[in-house]
């Protein structure tokens, strides 16, 4: 690892964000913590251009904290519904409820405090506690780790925990005395338009001449990743049960993958009861979990609602797009209509 120059890479950083950073994404308008909260949460292992319209939507139906805090956890769901990692919505409303009963309805200050708010983490709360309320802290997202792990090739798996505390130390000890939102968002943007995990933009990285992966070519060898380990490979036989334009779905535990989401009925180890033995073979849905992938096949039948169970939900296909559905669940029943 080389030796870190602090002011000459902040300044560099801050420079170049100042002139070719992003300064136009809708959570900038107004830095409020309960708006950079929102996007912070919801960019979590999402692009932006991802986020943008479901950061609009839920900003629109709840605007601040009381609002959120007082929505039912189906209305939050649905809202959430397509982008993924469901526990971020849970925990969103966790939080929000938390502000309201503990803060008097104020987003914290302290960052130790916006740490221990359901589904914040150290960089999160950090990041909060700088755009929100000009705090000195350092961030330490997926972004970031890459360009200091390129910049002063840094060796190791960056989730490893010897190498994340190595991170963390060089993070903190770059941090400038002054323009930290600048700094901070600085990083942020580099990691998403210079930097990138492939095909990086060095020639016109503001850090290029003191990046010593680019300068050993190594920028393809850095950050190291994750050792390779077989993806498990699982399987669903689903019921699309059809009634007069209506599907019948369930409503998944609140804990769990699609947790509170509504979903199509699973048959237990694949077997299809004998009321439902005409049902016909939809196209297989493919889809990729964090650490498994699950091919969803389904059987679409019409039936009468008193075959059905009672504590079934039942949703007409014309109204897929208010619904609080998992993704590849809206994918099979786009397909009907």
């Amino acid at each position: 690892m080389v030796k870190a120059r602090p002011d000459d890479f902040s300044q560099s950083v801050i420079r170049w964000q100042k002139h070719a950073g992003r300064h136009d994404l809708p959570w900038q308008k107004r830095m409020d913590p309960y708006r950079v909260w929102l996007s912070e949460i919801m960019l979590q292992q999402t692009q932006v251009a991802t986020v943008i319209p479901y950061y609009r939507r839920f900003l629109a139906r709840f605007p601040d904290v009381a609002s959120l805090a007082a929505a039912p956890a189906e209305d939050v769901m649905a809202l959430w519904s397509g982008l993924g990692y469901y526990a971020r919505a849970r925990n969103l409303r966790r939080a929000a409820q938390t502000i309201v009963a503990h803060h008097g309805g104020r987003f914290p200050r302290r960052i130790e405090d916006i740490e221990a708010l359901p589904g914040i983490g150290r960089s999160t709360a950090a990041a909060i506690a700088v755009f929100a309320f000009g705090a000195r802290a350092a961030i330490l997202d997926g972004n970031v780790k890459r360009v200091l792990a390129r910049v002063f090739c840094i060796d190791g798996f960056p989730g490893d925990k010897a190498v994340e505390a190595r991170l963390w130390a060089l993070a903190e000890s770059l941090l400038p005395g002054r323009d930290l939102v600048a700094y901070t968002q600085g990083l942020m943007d580099l990691g998403a338009t210079l930097c990138a995990p492939s095909k990086p933009r060095c020639g016109v990285c503001p850090l290029a001449a003191r990046c010593v992966a680019r300068r050993e070519n190594r920028v393809a060898e850095l950050p190291t990743p994750r050792a390779k380990r077989s993806v498990p490979q699982r399987a669903v036989t689903v019921l699309v049960l059809l009634n007069s334009g209506d599907v019948l779905l369930e409503r998944r535990p609140p804990r769990g993958i699609w947790g509170g989401l509504l979903s199509l009925p699973e048959l237990p180890e694949g077997k299809l009861p004998r009321r439902y033995a005409g049902a016909q073979p939809l196209p297989v849905v493919r889809h990729a979990f964090t650490h498994f992938r699950l091919d969803i096949a389904p059987l679409a039948a019409k039936v009468s609602r008193r075959d059905t169970a009672p504590e079934g939900v039942w949703l007409s296909l014309k109204k897929l797009d208010e619904a609080p559905l998992p993704a590849p669940i809206r994918k099979i029943l786009k397909s009907l209509t």
